[in-house]
């Protein structure tokens, strides 16, 4: 694994965007896995490591995430510069084409990019989210993430990750352990706190009132292929919308991974063998 930053321009300046390298860094086949809302990068270490025989992965922390800088303007923090920014990315990569996969707010930027004219992402994991959103989800996940607490230590902070990730599918201590390590970074004046910056939140759930989100004409420009996972108990990704997914715009292949909802963690080596198995032969 390396360590690598980038500087990308948002519309009040220049910010540091943070990213994980794992694989061959002359290997053409690029694969770019980027998390969800208020998670960062080091979410896929298990699967680059799996996968970094065949594949150069790269996973960055989206701005105010993990590594990355955090915004001052805070209405920043939106899909538009989450575009720009990739878009850096993938031209710092010095490749023509990339494979995705994102995690519910990393699938919709993928969704976004891989619709847009002349598009670098040639295949596409898209992992429990899709082209309507109920509000329902929206409202479950803006009461949990609406807080910046702070842990007097690591086992404070397991106890607080585990109830805040409970939908995730994650069964081994071993997994768990690591995804609370990743997931907080020492407070000022001592303890513990989040990995990010509790202000993504502003522009993420704008306005007064959390509704549907249905942007499926974006979803019917994609024309590479695209594999969508579901967690079988996710309130993000409706059954009926996942299975309306492989009837339109891409026509997406679909698995359903039991043991979660929304969203599952990838951890398990089944689900990253089916990524894995898709990758290669699409």
């Amino acid at each position: 694994m390396r360590q690598k930053f980038l500087k990308a321009l948002g519309p009040t300046g220049f910010h540091r965007l943070a990213y994980t390298e794992w694989g061959a860094a002359d290997n053409p086949r690029v694969l770019v896995c980027v998390h969800g809302l208020s998670r960062n990068g080091r979410d896929f270490d298990k699967l680059a490591g799996t996968l970094a025989k065949e594949w150069r992965i790269v996973c960055p922390d989206m701005p105010g995430r993990g590594e990355s800088d955090w915004l001052t303007d805070r209405t920043a923090y939106g899909i538009p510069t989450y575009l720009a920014d990739c878009a850096a990315l993938i031209a710092r990569l010095d490749v023509d084409e990339v494979a995705w996969l994102g995690t519910s707010m990393g699938g919709i930027i993928g969704i976004y990019l891989a619709s847009l004219p002349g598009s670098p992402i040639r295949k596409m994991v898209v992992n429990d989210v899709g082209p309507f959103i109920p509000a329902i989800g929206l409202q479950r996940i803006a009461l949990s993430l609406g807080k910046d607490p702070r842990f007097a230590d690591i086992t404070e902070a397991d106890a607080y990750i585990r109830k805040a990730m409970s939908t995730f599918g994650i069964v081994r201590t071993e997994d768990w352990r690591h995804v609370t390590e990743i997931s907080v970074r020492p407070a000022a004046g001592g303890g513990l706190r989040l990995h990010y910056d509790p202000g993504i939140l502003d522009a993420f759930f704008a306005g007064d009132m959390i509704s549907d989100i249905n942007f499926w004409p974006v979803w019917q420009a994609i024309t590479c292929p695209v594999l969508v996972l579901r967690g079988e108990q996710s309130d993000i990704l409706p059954g009926e919308v996942a299975r309306e997914m492989t009837l339109r715009g891409p026509c997406a292949d679909l698995v359903e991974l039991s043991g979660c909802g929304h969203a599952p963690a990838l951890l398990d080596p089944d689900q990253i063998a089916v990524i894995g198995r898709w990758l290669t032969t699409k």
